[in-house]
Order: C-alpha cells, then sequence, then structure tokens
C-alpha cells in the first residue's frame, strides 16, 4: 500500500514537472538517446528525446523528456510542439544533431531559428574518417581547440593549419572537413 501511495505521488510530481510553463529560453539543445524498453511484453530500443534550455542568464535547465519508438519527424514535432504549447518563446539559436527526422521537425516547428551542428556529434562524425585508433584523440583537441578559439579569426586559422596537418596525416577527414558546410557553420562568429 505505501509503495502503490509513494509511486502516485511520484507521478503527480513528474505530470507537474513535464506540464510546467516554460517562457523565455534563448538557446535550445535537442537531443536524444535510446533506452531498452519494455513494450507490449518485449524488451525494445526506444528513443528519448531531450530539450535542454540555456536561459538569458546562463542558466542551464532541462525542459522536456519523452519516450518514444523513434526519432521520426512525427514524434520530434509533437515532442517540439509540445513545448511550444507549455510556453516555450524566445528561441534564437538550436543546436543538435543533423538527424533527418529532428531537421524536418524542427523546419516545420520553428523555421526561422537558426540551427547549429551539434559540436559533439560533428566530431563524432570527423571519428570515422580517422584510420588509426591512437590519432583519434589528437584529432578530437585539435577540433576542439578550433572551436573553443577566442574569435573566428583565430578559428579559420587554427583550421588553416589543422586542415595542411590533416591533408597529410588523414586526407579523408580533411577532404570531409573541406567540404562540410556543418564544419564551418561551427566556428564562432565574428566578435564572439
Amino acid at each position: 500500500m505505501r509503495i502503490s501511495r509513494a509511486a502516485a505521488k511520484l507521478d503527480e510530481g513528474l505530470k507537474a514537472w513535464r506540464e510546467r510553463p516554460l517562457g523565455e529560453v534563448p538557446y535550445l539543445f535537442l537531443d536524444a538517446r535510446y533506452e531498452k524498453v519494455r513494450l507490449e511484453g518485449k524488451i525494445v530500443d526506444c528513443a528519448v528525446l531531450i530539450a535542454v534550455g540555456i536561459e538569458a542568464a546562463g542558466k542551464r535547465r532541462v525542459l522536456g523528456c519523452e519516450v518514444t519508438t523513434s526519432e521520426a519527424e512525427i514524434n520530434w514535432r509533437r515532442f517540439l510542439e509540445g513545448l511550444l504549447a507549455r510556453g516555450l518563446k524566445g528561441v534564437r539559436l538550436i543546436i543538435a544533431d543533423d538527424h533527418a527526422g529532428l531537421k524536418a521537425a524542427r523546419r516545420a516547428v520553428l523555421p526561422s531559428v537558426p540551427w547549429q551542428r551539434c559540436q559533439f556529434h560533428l566530431q563524432q562524425n570527423a571519428g570515422a574518417f580517422v584510420t588509426r585508433q591512437e590519432a583519434k584523440k589528437t584529432v578530437a583537441e585539435k577540433m576542439r581547440s578550433i572551436f573553443n578559439a577566442p574569435d573566428r579569426m583565430e578559428a579559420e586559422r587554427l583550421l588553416k593549419t589543422t586542415l595542411e596537418t590533416w591533408r597529410k596525416e588523414h586526407p579523408k577527414l580533411a577532404e570531409w572537413a573541406e567540404s562540410s558546410p556543418k564544419f564551418a557553420v561551427n566556428l564562432p562568429r565574428s566578435g564572439e
């Protein structure tokens, strides 16, 4: 009996958290992770859609999460529409991976909000072009130094010298980085 009451209280708290009003959040991070879930008597992989916001004052908070069967556009769209229905506004930048379902949903629900490729996912993609395992750490460090440059001019200088090295050591990585508009989008903007 006590367990049932405790579970009911937890459900009430979770419901209140999931339905709370949101307000203005300039920066919106979107991602999903997969977890094993029992569904209709079977254990299946389900996507847990997650939205994290950074408020104007710099405070980070989880805005919402939802378990769905996949990252299909319909699921991301419903999730984003739910955030807007709870009062999410003032989004100036979305940071997310390049998943097709998420991309289509954000274009449909928040079409005027600029998007930036998540640096973590970008680094994961870059790792696929590095053939030697021991070199992956060095490549990741170089990418972080470019992303963390104090301004765009320094980032472009670091990128240029890094590309020279990569052309010799990791030609496929260099080719990918040079042809990828997603890489350049992640450089710091002028004045930042």
